[in-house]
């Protein structure tokens, strides 16, 4: 029978490290294979992956090859239908670790804390335009008092000027804002 010398000399070729007959076994069996691994995994990308990693397997225990029956189709299906087993195994291991996995907390919707940062930012800027136009001595005396928070013995005391003129210059400063604001919204 001349398949049955062609499996023989396929078989001899690949205990012999020829990669020749690994390629000639994956042309005659590569399809068989491929449906084969298709029927146990039920996807046929994951079968695609199983054919090749199938042959692989047959390159790297090439000198166990063994023909059955005149074929070394039966031993294909056995390596095929181990690799399916390890790679159906893998893929319910990885599916039970996801399951035992927390359900994510819902995330917070970002766009509405940019909306407000762009506000805040806007409306700063505003202030600061507004503020700028003030004298840099009530401009000081404000940033101290206002926003620092100091007591006006304490602004005094940093600017190294009497108590009644940080009173005087916050006060100037206020009603020159409020005119600023005023003009701005007439």
């Amino acid at each position: 029978m001349a398949i049955d010398r062609d499996e023989r000399e396929l078989v001899d070729g690949l205990h012999g490290d020829d990669p020749g007959a690994l390629a000639a076994l994956f042309d005659r069996y590569g399809d068989r294979i491929y449906n084969h691994c298709f029927r146990h995994l039920a996807d046929w990308a994951e079968a695609e992956d199983a054919t090749s990693s199938v042959f692989l397997e047959v390159w790297r225990h090439r000198h166990r090859v063994q023909l059955h029956d005149g074929s070394a189709l039966p031993w294909l299906y056995g390596v095929a239908t181990n690799v399916c087993r390890n790679l159906g195994r893998s893929r319910r291991r990885y599916l039970r670790a996801v399951a035992s996995l927390p359900e994510p907390a819902a995330e917070p919707d970002h766009a509405e804390r940019v909306t407000d940062r762009l506000g805040s930012q806007a409306r700063m800027r505003a202030v600061l335009d507004q503020v700028e136009a003030l004298p840099a001595r009530e401009r000081e005396v404000l940033g101290l008092v206002a926003w620092a928070g100091l007591s006006y013995d304490q602004a005094a005391a940093a600017l190294d000027v009497p108590v009644g003129t940080i009173r005087s210059r916050l006060s100037r400063a206020r009603a020159r804002l409020t005119d600023l604001t005023e003009e701005k919204h007439a």
